[in-house]
């Protein structure tokens, strides 16, 4: 698991200025949210391995979920993550350079960008990105208190789709992309790649990509870390059905499916799945759908790398690995990227 967006928000563009602790919004929805959200879902439901996009794991039980997740003994890499930005956040901030806009790729928290905006040299602007306007409130709220000197500009958009960034001031020289938490890793590799080039586009001529992969471990201790004992990765991948009853009108009856996370060694790749144990039917949107007793639900992909593969995919993207910080025990990396030369 990663930190992707939250909640079911298609697009918002939010512009914030945080003199201190004020947060001043305004916003522009674009309503046709729940139309492509039911289309997307019963799409997915209707191939012949069923899946549904992870991005609807984050409702406010998901989220809260999701936290008591990062704190389990069997997850290891929100502990290895923040041990490296608390250690080299410093020579992070120098590879960002000075006068850089921020820019934080579902930004559900301020904790990890923190480490960094309070390191880096005059940084320019910090804009958040995520799908959930509760959470870009809380970190724009959060990051005004600690450096009230910086201009925050927070946009509400699904990261995996296009959309604009806000108009940053004539300081910032470069811009530089932040997406931390191993989200990369729950991207197949086509839409890294498509990713990579957003993110290209975004930051424009020398600009950088600071990200953060799991990397490739024993399969017993990878598997452990998403099948930890108090259940709690259980109870996040079931509560994705709660989510869709809710929000789409669906009728899941969780009890019907149980939770599945395996590494898959041909894609090097943890898969969470959700196993019907009996036959039974489904309505989403007005659509049926069946299920047969032990067919599953694909919910999510948490790929884990090595260096030279990651290094590799990169490359793909048109970017070149500059910099890798990894922990002690090499179970987790932060990387600093930027545009291959040529």
């Amino acid at each position: 698991m990663g930190a992707p967006p939250n909640g079911l928000i298609t697009q918002q563009v939010i512009e914030a200025m945080n003199p201190k602790a004020g947060v001043s919004v305004s916003t522009a929805a674009d309503g046709s949210g729940a139309g492509a959200n039911l289309q997307e879902s019963v799409a997915g439901l209707r191939r012949p391995q069923k899946s549904l996009p992870c991005k609807y794991f984050y409702d406010e039980r998901g989220s809260r979920l999701f936290e008591e997740i990062c704190g389990l003994e069997e997850y290891y890499l929100t502990r290895a993550e923040m041990g490296i930005l608390d250690a080299r956040a410093g020579e992070m901030a120098e590879a960002l350079g000075a006068d850089c806009a921020l820019i934080e790729y579902g930004s559900s928290s301020a904790r990890k960008a923190l480490p960094l905006l309070e390191r880096m040299e005059r940084p320019a602007a910090f804009v958040p990105v995520d799908i959930s306007m509760h959470h870009l409130e809380r970190v724009a709220q959060e990051i005004g208190e600690r450096l009230p000197g910086l201009a925050v500009h927070p946009v509400c958009a699904d990261f995996s789709l296009p959309f604009a960034l806000p108009h940053l001031n004539g300081r910032a020289a470069r811009r530089a992309g932040f997406f931390p938490g191993s989200t990369i890793g729950n991207l197949t590799r086509k839409e890294a790649l498509q990713f990579f080039r957003r993110v290209a586009q975004a930051c424009g001529a020398g600009g950088g990509l600071l990200v953060g992969v799991d990397l490739m471990k024993d399969v017993r201790r990878l598997e452990a870390a998403y099948n930890d004992r108090r259940g709690a990765t259980a109870a996040f991948n079931l509560n994705i059905l709660s989510v869709l009853n809710r929000e789409l009108g669906a009728d899941f009856r969780p009890g019907l499916f149980r939770h599945r996370a395996r590494f898959n060694p041909a894609e090097s790749r943890i898969e969470m799945h959700l196993v019907s144990t009996a036959a039974h039917a489904v309505r989403v949107g007005g659509v049926e759908v069946r299920f047969e007793a032990g067919e599953t639900i694909h919910t999510e992909n948490c790929h884990k790398y090595t260096l030279g593969d990651f290094a590799a995919l990169a490359a793909q993207g048109g970017l070149e690995v500059r910099k890798v910080w990894t922990d002690p025990a090499r179970l987790f990396s932060l990387q600093y990227l930027e545009a291959a030369e040529g």
